[in-house]
């Protein structure tokens, strides 16, 4: 399923994106690899050991994306095949009570979390139409179901992830695409460490929850097998994360109360995201 076939990953020099690259790699895929670090970038292709190609853009910066395609999906003819797979895996998260949180923040996470994975699937998909099959993958959150606190530009960004591709994947089964959406809850990256605060600034500082959170590694697996399976959806998430993505279909009213009372008891502050 894996072997010889060109997946394309953003946000690959490092968490998910990274981890996914070299558990592909271990199935004897070829990889086109993008993100903004470059030099991270290169660190994942000598890890990796499979033909490559590092391909970093600005992902929001939809007028070059075209371009982008073209110049992946040649290298891709040249290595004797289309590209099968994307992985829409790019993304930021933020730390910060709506009511104090700066406009800026809203425009950049959806850009990054929402916009830049629509423009580039938008571009690649009639290709991978064309060719008659093909694997979709996206990184949504357990905040992409549920409303969490201290998350709101993050939550509309992602909860608009799973919707788009919940379309695509209902338009294009019968062109022989398959599309999974992935829930992660906490996984061990630097997605608090690189969250904006209510000024659009760097947090700089992880949460605990990330820190104990899954490893990239073990997240990555259950994602490939996920791919294998056929898998629709994936809730990659365990304990708390898990209940409240469960809470929010089976009983939404229990939820609601559960995310207004966790406010409540003080965790914005505790989380260093309020000016009270």
């Amino acid at each position: 399923m894996f072997a010889g076939k060109i997946w394309w990953i953003t946000g690959a020099s490092s968490g998910i994106g990274g981890a996914l690259a070299e558990a592909l790699a271990k199935r004897k895929a070829r990889l086109v690899l993008s993100g903004r670090n470059v030099e991270a970038l290169n660190d994942v292709v000598k890890r990796c050991d499979v033909p490559a190609l590092v391909l970093p853009f600005e992902a929001t910066d939809f007028a070059a994306i075209p371009a982008t395609v073209e110049r992946a999906w040649d290298w891709a003819a040249r290595e004797g095949g289309p590209i099968h797979g994307l992985v829409n895996n790019a993304g930021i998260s933020q730390r910060s009570l709506a009511v104090d949180t700066v406009f800026d923040v809203y425009q950049r996470i959806v850009a990054v979390d929402l916009l830049a994975p629509i423009a580039l699937t938008q571009a690649l998909l009639p290709r991978m139409v064309a060719a008659g099959s093909g694997q979709i993958v996206a990184i949504s959150s357990v905040a992409g179901i549920a409303g969490v606190p201290l998350r709101s530009a993050y939550c509309a960004a992602k909860h608009g992830l799973i919707g788009y591709h919940d379309s695509v994947r209902a338009e294009t089964a019968h062109q022989g695409l398959q599309v999974l959406v992935v829930a992660p809850g906490s996984v061990k990256t630097n997605v608090s460490k690189n969250a904006l605060d209510a000024n659009a600034t760097a947090r700089g500082v992880s949460d605990a929850a990330i820190d104990n959170g899954m490893d990239p590694q073990v997240a990555a697996e259950r994602i490939l097998e996920a791919v294998s399976a056929g898998t629709r959806e994936l809730i990659l998430a365990e304990g708390m994360e898990a209940e409240i993505a469960r809470l929010r279909r089976a009983d939404p009213e229990a939820l609601f109360d559960r995310m207004a009372g966790l406010v409540a008891a003080g965790y914005a502050q505790q989380m260093g995201a309020s000016k009270e």
